[in-house]
């Protein structure tokens, strides 16, 4: 019993954990009612529905659908389908799954039939796929972000399960089964599936020997999964290594992945010690490439070993504020001109480096402060090289 194509909604309604696009009045649902959407692109991670909304737009504008994938598409496909609606009155709808993999020439022979509107071209993603489509292609389309599902969303898809098939789960087997999903609707469903052909009773036992770990985002102990994750992050913001790694421990033997705990490693890296000791992002950074390619039970020394390092950091969080000053600013309408000089090919440019590394010369409009040196670790010394180079000259 496939338990993700018997559950796969057939209306907005049924969609779960996407309201943004499925409720009533959003633009999506709005577009697709009035048979008024045109080429789309969905994004967001494996489980969350992107194949399942395409499918339930071709229902609500009664367009045939066809289903394809850029890793295995052929051109002369694509053709055969065009050519069949080239003179009918209806139009298809045409899903590409991993549309970032599309080729130039794929594209090329999508742009007419996109520009002639010819079939409904919806493409879909785990990545942006914007950065690899051509500029002809995206401006003839529309972007759509689909979100991981939230727990909420997961719990009514199982009830739903639960409920069509007459199905039996002990109440902790419920919890590991949707907070080890990480918001992967299909992992869910393909995991409970396989249960039912074990036992008719479902128990956390039997999950578990199916999946001893979290695919994403989860914790066998739904609702402080949350809570577990600030912990660790900010026990490492205060410094406290035994703490760290006490909720690092937690985390792991809930079932947390470790790309996940590797992620949030990374960004704290920049948010919390930043320049107070660069090295931290690189550490990290290679924390994640190191975990993802190991997998566990190897990848906890490499938790361990980056969670004791950024305890053990001098901590600034200048470059968080900086950004979020800045982006605050030009979000506030404060959008300066480029001065002539740093402009393209302008000769009054003067070159630091024929001035022996540094020259005084107007780089903003008029003079702004976003940037904050914190007198801490080597954020010290870079404060104390950008104040001796300014006031040499």
């Amino acid at each position: 019993m496939d338990f993700a194509s018997l559950l796969r909604p057939k209306t907005f309604d049924e969609i779960v954990g996407q309201e943004h696009l499925s409720s009533l009045g959003t633009p999506l649902r709005t577009l697709c009612e009035k048979g008024a959407l045109g080429h789309s692109f969905f994004y967001g991670p494996a489980g969350c529905g992107k194949t399942s909304i395409s499918r339930v737009i071709a229902n609500v504008m009664d367009l045939p659908f066809y289903e394809l994938n850029a890793t295995s598409l052929k051109l002369e496909e694509l053709r055969k389908i065009f050519a069949q609606y080239k003179n009918a009155l209806q139009k298809p709808l045409i899903f590409i799954d991993e549309v970032h993999r599309l080729s130039k020439n794929q594209q090329e022979v999508l742009l007419p039939i996109m520009e002639r509107n010819e079939a409904l071209i919806i493409g879909a993603s785990t990545e942006n796929p914007f950065y690899s489509l051509t500029s002809a292609i995206r401006s003839r389309s529309m972007l759509f972000e689909i979100k991981a599902i939230n727990n909420e969303a997961l719990t009514k898809l199982l009830q739903r399960a639960i409920e069509k098939y007459d199905l039996e789960l002990v109440d902790d087997a419920k919890e590991y089964l949707i907070a080890s999903s990480g918001g992967d609707a299909r992992a869910m469903l393909k995991l409970l599936e396989f249960a039912t052909n074990i036992s008719n009773v479902i128990t956390l036992d039997t999950l578990r020997s199916l999946r001893p770990n979290a695919l994403q985002a989860g914790s066998s102990e739904a609702g402080v999964h949350y809570d577990l994750a600030s912990a660790l992050i900010k026990s490492i913001r205060g410094s406290d290594a035994d703490a760290a790694i006490y909720y690092l421990a937690r985390l792991i033997d809930g079932g947390e992945s470790a790309d996940f705990i590797a992620r949030r490693l990374v960004i704290l890296a920049s948010e919390d010690v930043g320049n107070a000791n660069p090295q931290a992002l690189t550490l990290t950074t290679s924390c994640l490439t190191s975990v993802s390619k190991i997998g566990y039970p190897e990848a906890r020394i490499i938790l361990a070993q980056a969670v004791i390092y950024l305890c053990a950091s001098p901590k600034s969080n200048s470059a968080y504020k900086a950004i979020n000053e800045a982006l605050n600013s030009v979000q506030n309408g404060n959008i300066m001109n480029i001065p002539k000089n740093i402009q393209q090919n302008n000769a009054n440019y003067l070159y630091p480096h024929d001035f022996g590394g540094y020259v005084p010369q107007q780089y903003l409009e008029y003079p702004q402060q976003f940037v904050e040196f914190k007198e801490i670790g080597y954020e010290k010394k870079m404060k104390e090289w950008l104040e001796a180079i300014t006031k040499s000259v």
